[in-house]
């Protein structure tokens, strides 16, 4: 008899599995499973719901995926025809940004925004390590917290060593599944182990050499938390190549952008070079911000790289 559980870790063969009586188990999937319509190199992500069935020999075996309500995906690092789901069934999605050791590029935020906004999720702008920056570093933050609260976005300055955003931050994830995003050495883990330290996440330093997180978490884990809701911790992402999005809905995805679209003259304005464009008209008058415009700019012409600052 089938059983319904959440896919709580993914180590690539094996499932870690919550039934809903609390226990956990390992199990695999069962032949061939693929989800219609997507290439994805990973066919189960961390958040499925799935129902699976115990066979004779005592191990479990996930027969079939649940409906997703929405998921985080990417390109592939690897395989750049491929995609990988990062976390599904989210309720909100937290992007860790640092300044510095290691710097997030605007490039790199905007992706995940876009990503999330294709799929709905609300996402908290997180600036970590406010307790070590400098004078010119604490410019930075100021700039990257216009820029985004002006949009829309909320904008939160933490440090996941203070007790104060801790607190904060535990109330926030009551109740919901949260996903943290972020680079390597961002501060993801940290957050995790302070919310709940029973868990002791490994954390490892940021490289000196390379001023770069090291990767810590290999892959995407949910963990229960003591006050209800879970957070899904994943592994630190370098570049995040945007998947499933059409060029001429990309716009809608620019709160700013779409905001202004109406006034376009063309119902189909690409907002690239076309005469009585609302939003070009914007940037110019300096109302949409230069560095969201280039990030918009780099994923219309699907450049690879999203370091571009």
């Amino acid at each position: 008899m089938d059983r319904t559980g959440l896919v709580i870790k993914s180590t690539g063969k094996w499932y870690k599995v919550r039934m809903e009586d609390g226990d956990v188990v390992d199990a695999q999937i069962r032949g061939k499973f693929r989800i219609q319509g997507l290439k994805t190199t990973n066919p189960l992500a961390v958040g499925d719901h799935v129902t699976l069935e115990e066979e004779k020999d005592e191990t479990w075996v996930i027969n079939t995926i649940l409906e997703r309500k929405n998921y985080i995906i990417r390109k592939s690092v690897n395989l750049s025809k491929q995609s990988h789901i990062i976390a599904s069934n989210i309720d909100q999605a937290f992007l860790f940004v640092t300044v510095a050791r290691p710097q997030t590029s605007y490039g790199f935020i905007d992706r995940f925004l876009v990503t999330a906004e294709a799929y709905k999720i609300p996402v908290v702008i997180l600036i970590n390590k406010m307790d070590d920056y400098d004078e010119f570093e604490m410019e930075k933050v100021i700039e990257i917290e216009d820029i985004y609260t002006g949009i829309g976005y909320e904008v939160m300055k933490i440090s996941a060593l203070q007790e104060s955003s801790v607190a904060t931050l535990k109330n926030r994830f009551t109740a919901k599944v949260s996903m943290l995003g972020g680079h390597s050495g961002a501060g993801k883990s940290t957050l995790v182990n302070a919310i709940s330290p029973g868990l002791d996440i490994k954390v490892m330093e940021v490289s000196a050499s390379h001023n770069k997180g090291q990767h810590t978490t290999t892959f995407a884990e949910m963990h229960e938390l003591d006050d209800g809701g879970f957070i899904i911790d994943t592994p630190g992402i370098k570049g995040f190549g945007i998947v499933d999005i059409e060029k001429d809905e990309l716009h809608m995805l620019f709160p700013e952008m779409m905001a202004l679209f109406p006034e376009c003259k063309f119902n189909n304005c690409r907002h690239i070079n076309e005469p009585k464009c609302a939003v070009l008209k914007a940037l110019e008058d300096g109302n949409i911000e230069e560095v969201r415009y280039r990030s918009y700019l780099a994923m219309y012409e699907d450049e690879q790289s999203s370091s571009y600052r």
